[in-house]
């Protein structure tokens, strides 16, 4: 048995299946969460993102959603969410009760003693409601996660990555084995404070995840009886196929008995259709740029107009569109209801990419009025 087996097997006090395993609200087939990457249109600010960030989280925290994450890029102008850490401790200063969470923190871009020292903090600042979700990809490209790890041996990070995973769950739960070297070095805030003498600090801890795209993290969430989260947004093609690989992997654990697997879903709503296939679009012209080596700020659905598409971009902006489900309200509840046939998800969770961000803020709001979501305050 990998000591990551062993780590999983054991039953911790410190995570709550409750706190992965969320309920559905209104007519929703499963409970709706929310991945955002902190966009930024042409002619904004990473300021201005950041707002709409805060007040995205605001409006599905009262609308019944489930969790929001941040994902981690680097070295995309459009991309404001380099820090997952830092932007969900500004967002725990403005909710009160929606899980918070990275979607995700790249693992090998950084020590496990650091992320469990940031999400220690953070747990400290939201008690019971952070996740703390791990990929092993880059979130960029090769020169720029290079400079992050300070290595050209990027296939390295990412071999190592259950070795690291193993590592990073003995810091969160303080538990290294006598004789290990780091036997005497502890994640704070964390569970030794509980051991100090005088100490009163919670000894629990953020819920792990494991992100992924193709068929290796979920078939390691399953062998480690974690909740699984595939990026469906980006990789359409592999999701029943990872969804199916995570199932048959998995073994029960002290954090849970059945999988629980969530999918990130391209999603946009907008009160006219024709303002759907406008704000896609320009999305996809920026999508075509970051793969083309010319990364940029998103642009406005005017400047995709004006844009002469070639036949290869025609083509990729077309394709791309596919996995986006963007229409009205009912469009969009129709589309996600029956992905959900077709994935038997347990979670999905949505991300608008527009240059607007009232265009965003307004899908989420459509979405939970398209499900008869409840409101509270």
């Amino acid at each position: 048995m990998t000591d990551s087996a062993r780590l999983m097997s054991r039953r911790h006090p410190t995570v709550a299946e409750d706190e992965i395993r969320g309920t559905a609200q209104g007519t929703a087939p499963v409970p709706l969460s929310v991945l955002d990457l902190v966009t930024v249109g042409a002619g904004r600010t990473a300021g201005d993102a950041l707002r709409t960030s805060v007040a995205i989280a605001r409006l599905t925290e009262s609308r019944g959603f489930h969790r929001y994450w941040i994902a981690e890029h680097h070295s995309m102008p459009g991309v404001a969410s380099s820090s997952p850490a830092v932007i969900l401790a500004h967002l725990a200063a403005h909710t009160t009760r929606i899980r918070l969470g990275s979607g995700g923190v790249m693992l090998p871009n950084h020590a496990p003693l650091v992320i469990a020292e940031q999400f220690g903090t953070l747990e400290a600042m939201a008690p019971g409601r952070v996740d703390l979700g791990l990929g092993r990809a880059p979130g960029t490209d090769g020169a720029t996660a290079a400079a992050l790890r300070r290595s050209d041996r990027l296939n390295e990070g990412a071999d190592d990555f259950p070795q690291q995973l193993a590592e990073l769950t003995r810091f969160l739960d303080d538990d290294f084995p006598d004789g290990h070297p780091y036997r005497r070095i502890h994640a704070v805030p964390g569970p030794v404070q509980a051991t100090s003498p005088g100490g009163v600090q919670s000894p629990h801890r953020p819920p792990l995840w494991l992100l992924g795209s193709s068929g290796f993290s979920a078939q390691l969430a399953g062998s480690l009886g974690l909740p699984f989260a595939f990026a469906h947004h980006f990789s359409a093609q592999n999701t029943v196929p990872a969804l199916d690989l995570y199932r048959e992997s998995f073994r029960p654990s002290a954090v849970l008995d059945e999988p629980y697997a969530l999918i990130g879903v391209s999603a946009l709503a907008t009160d006219d259709e024709r303002e759907a296939r406008r704000q896609v679009r320009a999305a996809a012209l920026s999508m075509i740029r970051l793969r083309t080596g010319r990364p940029g700020l998103v642009p406005t659905p005017e400047e995709a107009e004006a844009h002469e598409f070639s036949p290869m971009e025609e083509e990729f902006a077309n394709s791309w569109n596919a996995n986006v489900i963007h229409g009205t309200a009912d469009e969009v509840r129709s589309g996600l209801d029956d992905l959900h046939k077709r994935t038997g998800a347990d979670e999905l969770m949505l991300t608008g990419n527009a240059h607007s961000g009232d265009v965003r803020l307004r899908s989420y709001e459509l979405v939970a009025d398209a499900y008869g979501l409840p409101t509270t305050r």
